[in-house]
């Protein structure tokens, strides 16, 4: 699978995840340091002789080995812990990101208070700096949404809405991935995850508002083969069964995080869409031409 960003919980760029891995460090060496004293209590006792120590002192051994010092580490582990069990605040002029898990791709709407929404698709953009307010659904059957760098995985429920605050710690481009099975491309089902900086992501966001050129050759061919009947393209269609393509060539990836944008990998999408990705509802156009793919292709390229 393409991958165009670190999946990793070690290289964090969200305040929870951030937590997650320090704690994971602490309670890794913490599990060092007590394999190492039973280690050498083992070492020492095997090599001591009968009577070494009398009952009193073999008591008073277990009494803060095994009672006093694990119950003094964990009490710390507890309290250093509870702030991060708080959950991250938001204010109502917070960004909201709803998400949608469908199969096997998924659904993006920017919510900026007191501006319209802006949908987008297989691509999550936020800014550096900012708390945002992520509502994680699902359209079909269980998904599970998951940035290991950026915050814990929540679980997507039909029917349901899960909400996952997140708060972005350094620019960059990093991956997240679907982590509950959900068909056969289940583990295709991946999406992008683009942290930036405030002012940065304020005139991208501006930028999804100017409508894209829909005219040409590109565009007649993608009419005149159904594919509005499926996709949106501002201006052009409004369908909502498959992925927003308004801004398709502004993407790394095609199909979900499956494969790198490129006009070779669009134009075999386009025509055979279940072969390279098993399950998905696209259906196949072996009667579409290699030219015509190729010029739809060209022209949702052109869509940034």
């Amino acid at each position: 699978m393409f991958s165009s960003g670190r999946q990793s919980a070690f290289a964090t760029f969200g305040t929870e995840a951030a937590w997650l891995a320090g704690l994971t460090g602490w309670m890794v060496l913490g599990a060092v340091v007590i394999a190492v004293a039973v280690g050498t209590l083992m070492f020492v006792a095997q090599r001591s002789r009968d009577g070494a120590i009398t009952h009193q002192q073999g008591m008073r051994l277990v009494l803060w080995a095994g009672g006093i010092i694990p119950t003094v580490v964990l009490l710390t582990l507890l309290i250093a812990t509870l702030p991060a069990m708080r959950p991250i605040a938001v204010k109502p002029d917070d960004l909201r990101i709803t998400v949608v898990g469908e199969q096997f791709w998924w659904r993006v709407r920017y919510q900026p208070a007191g501006q319209a929404a802006i949908d987008d698709s297989n691509e999550l953009r936020v800014p550096v700096g900012r708390n945002v307010e992520l509502l994680l659904e699902a359209g079909d059957v269980l998904h599970s949404f998951w940035v290991p760098g950026l915050a814990g995985k929540l679980d997507m429920v039909p029917g349901r809405t899960n909400k996952l605050v997140v708060h972005a710690t350094r620019a960059g481009r990093f991956r997240g991935q679907c982590a509950e099975f959900c068909g056969l491309s289940h583990a295709l089902m991946a999406f992008d995850v683009v942290a930036m900086e405030p002012a940065a992501f304020d005139a991208w966001l501006a930028a999804r508002r100017t409508p894209v050129p829909v005219g040409g050759d590109g565009a007649r061919l993608f009419t005149a083969n159904g594919c509005g009947g499926c996709h949106t393209v501002a201006g052009l269609s409004d369908a909502a069964i498959g992925p927003n393509l308004t801004h398709l060539g502004a993407r790394a990836s095609l199909g979900a995080g499956m494969q790198k944008l490129t006009h070779d990998n669009l134009v075999r999408f386009i025509r055979e869409a279940p072969t390279v990705k098993p399950g998905a509802r696209m259906p196949a156009y072996p009667q579409m031409t290699h030219e015509d793919a190729a010029t739809i292709a060209r022209w949702l390229e052109q869509l940034q």
